[in-house]
C-alpha cells in the first residue's frame, strides 16, 4: 500500500501552492490515545452536540468515500471518546485504515480514499453547556430578579371564560401550571400541558425569555 496519494483539492490552484500537501499513506502511524482539546465559537450543549455529530454521520457517507470505513471510523471516534484506546485500535486495524497522522481526523482507506472527520465527533468542547431542566430554571429565576408585573389572560381550551392573574416576567411556565392549579382549580399535567403561542408550545424558561402576548391559550 505504497505511493503517495495527493489530497483532495478544492477548486484550482495553478501555482501548486496548499496547505493540504500530498501525504504518504503508506507511513501509518499508531492512533493517539489523546483527545483532541477544542472550545466551539458557538457554546453547546449535549443534546447540541450529539445532534451535530448524529447530521454528520448521516450525511458525511453519502457524498464520498465507503459506508464501511465510515461505520468503522464512527466506533473508533466512539470507543476512543469512552477511553477504550485498545478497541478503537483494533477497529482500525481490522479496517485497514491508514493514519498518517495518528488521529482519526485524517485517514485513508487501502484504496487511497481520503476521510476527514471534524473535531466535534472526537470529543466535547471544553465550553460544554449543562443542560437546564425546568426545575432548575424555576429555582434559578426565584434567585434572580423579580421582573415586572403585568396581568396576563389565560385562556383554557376546555373552559368557556378567561382566567386573570397578575404575573412576573421572571415567572416560569411551571410556575404559572402551578398557580392555575392551586389557585383555580384547573387540573394539569406538568409534562403534557403548556401554553401556545402563534401555534407554538411553550414549556419551559421564564416568560421574559419568551416573546409572549397579553392573552395565553392553555391547554
Amino acid at each position: 500500500m505504497g505511493g503517495c496519494l495527493g489530497s483532495r483539492r478544492h477548486g484550482d490552484n495553478s501555482s501548486g501552492e496548499s496547505s493540504d500537501a500530498a501525504v504518504s499513506i503508506g507511513r501509518n502511524q499508531p492512533l493517539k490515545p489523546e483527545k483532541p482539546k477544542w472550545k466551539s465559537d458557538i457554546p453547546l450543549t449535549e443534546t447540541q452536540l450529539r445532534s451535530k455529530r448524529e447530521e454528520f454521520w448521516d450525511t458525511a457517507p453519502a457524498f464520498e468515500g465507503r459506508k464501511e470505513i465510515w461505520d468503522a471510523l464512527k466506533a473508533a471516534a466512539y470507543a476512543l471518546e469512552t477511553g477504550d484506546h485498545g478497541l478503537a485500535q483494533a477497529i482500525i486495524d481490522g479496517a485497514n485504515i491508514s493514519l498518517p497522522h495518528g488521529t482519526l481526523m485524517d485517514s485513508y482507506d487501502e484504496l487511497g480514499n481520503r476521510y476527514q472527520l471534524p473535531v466535534y465527533t472526537l470529543s466535547a468542547p471544553t465550553n460544554l453547556l449543562e443542560e437546564t431542566s425546568e426545575s432548575d430554571a424555576g429555582l434559578d429565576s426565584e434567585n434572580a430578579s423579580p421582573g415586572l408585573e403585568i396581568p396576563l389572560k389565560f385562556r383554557l381550551s376546555n373552559h368557556t371564560k378567561d382566567i386573570k392573574l397578575y404575573v412576573r416576567t421572571s415567572d416560569t411556565v411551571m410556575k404559572l401550571k402551578l398557580r392555575l392549579s392551586e389557585e383555580e382549580g384547573v387540573p394539569t399535567h406538568q409534562d403534557k400541558d403548556g401554553f401556545i403561542l402563534d401555534g407554538c408550545c411553550l414549556i419551559k424558561y421564564a416568560l421574559k425569555m419568551q416573546k409572549f402576548q397579553r392573552t395565553m391559550l392553555f391547554r
